[in-house]
């Protein structure tokens, strides 16, 4: 199954890197090891306003954000809600289970 996967980030967010990493070893797990993450640096407050930015890390998935919606947009840090609280970033179990099934682990839990 290919997927497109759109990793969105500012770069005064230092959680982007992690979720990279993480989105990295979800789609290992779910056997789509070497899916490209594009990248896409989001550098202004009009730049974020245009790509509906809701923070960083976004993750987009064939256009979806699957931990979404969110309110507001603008250069800002992304908070996710996991299992162990507020996390700066997806956890690999939640990116996991949104490459499999399509939609937010938490709020369909």
């Amino acid at each position: 199954m290919k997927m497109d996967i759109e990793l969105l980030y500012f770069d005064g967010c230092p959680n982007w890197e992690e979720a990279r990493g993480r989105l990295a070893e979800a789609l290992a797990a779910t056997g789509n090891a070497g899916t490209p993450i594009r990248l896409r640096r989001i550098e202004t407050p009009e730049a974020a306003e245009r790509a509906a930015f809701p923070g960083s890390p976004t993750i987009r998935i064939d256009g979806t954000d699957p931990f979404g919606p969110t309110d507001g947009v603008g250069l800002t840090c992304r908070v996710y809600r996991t299992a162990d609280g507020l996390e700066g970033a997806p956890s690999t179990a939640d990116l996991i289970t949104v490459l499999r099934l399509g939609r937010d682990p938490v709020s369909h839990v």
